[in-house]
């Protein structure tokens, strides 16, 4: 089976331009943002830049399953605020539309906030009551739920969180899990050895279920295990280590889905890239 191993570049200058930098640094797969990811207007796609992005697509070697698009920043799905919330449902809506036109099949997004007005719980029943609204207007893009570090007050720090936002999603189909190594690590769910690892993934598998992981985000750590403090270190040089990668990018169950780079340095990625890719014991044994 196949690892589609990139990173998330830049669509500077039009989202056409994605492929072409993805494919630039020997990447097998790659996240985009279909807009400006710091603000909450954008110009509407138009078809001159969407027949581009397929045409890019296509021949710089890209199938749609190896793409995993990221919504804008400032999205929150769980504002306990009615009007802001509502904003943000907007503007996911938008961006989901984005991905449907673009040809995409996911759309990955970090759950949200309490922001200490609300629990937990009620902010998370609110982000799953986003999520079928946004469902309901779009065809044929799945919502990807990012692991959260839980640094301040984000949800899905834990995986009872990403099954409580799966069990209120009314189509299943069109739902699931994007597990980032950075954010769970720092979020108490260790992989640095064989025996952590498994462990974890026998909790992921019996609380979430394997099934509903659509794309990994790679991504080594800074912050200390537990911390619940997001903050990204390239590949080898954190506190997770290259064991954990090694484990990663041996196990079939991340086979075909996107696995994407979001470490500190884009000019290193290429060598990342070749560095995860040589961790293959599979491709090493041919």
């Amino acid at each position: 089976m196949t690892k589609y191993i990139g990173a998330h570049v830049s669509a500077a200058g039009g989202v056409f331009n994605a492929p072409l930098n993805a494919k630039a640094i020997g990447a097998k797969a790659f996240a985009l943002f279909t807009k400006n990811q710091k603000r909450w207007a954008a110009k509407p796609l138009i078809k001159k830049d969407i027949d581009k992005f397929r045409k890019n697509m296509e021949q710089c070697g890209f199938k749609t399953p190896q793409v995993l698009p990221h919504d804008g920043y400032l999205i929150n799905l769980g504002n306990p605020d009615p009007e802001k919330r509502d904003r943000s449902l907007q503007s996911f809506m938008d961006e989901a539309a984005r991905c449907q036109q673009l040809g995409l099949d996911k759309l990955n997004f970090h759950p949200g906030a309490h922001l200490k007005g609300i629990s937990e719980e009620e902010c998370l029943d609110l982000v799953a009551e986003g999520m079928n609204r946004t469902l309901d207007k779009t065809r044929g893009v799945t919502l990807v739920v990012e692991t959260a570090a839980g640094q301040g007050t984000n949800v899905g720090y834990n995986f009872e969180h990403l099954a409580h936002l799966i069990d209120q999603v009314e189509d299943k189909s069109r739902v699931g899990i994007c597990y980032d190594t950075c954010h769970t690590f720092a979020a108490g769910y260790d992989i640095r050895d064989q025996e952590s690892y498994q462990n974890t993934m026998e909790k992921f598998e019996r609380i979430v279920g394997f099934k509903y992981l659509k794309g990994v985000h790679l991504n080594d750590s800074k912050s200390m295990f537990e911390s619940r403090v997001d903050r990204h270190a390239s590949i080898g040089q954190g506190n997770i280590g290259l064991e954990a990668f090694r484990l990663l990018i041996n196990d079939s169950r991340l086979d075909e889905i996107p696995l994407v780079l979001e470490t500190p340095d884009p000019s290193i990625w290429q060598e990342e890239i070749q560095l995860l890719y040589s961790l293959n014991e599979e491709s090493n044994s041919k």
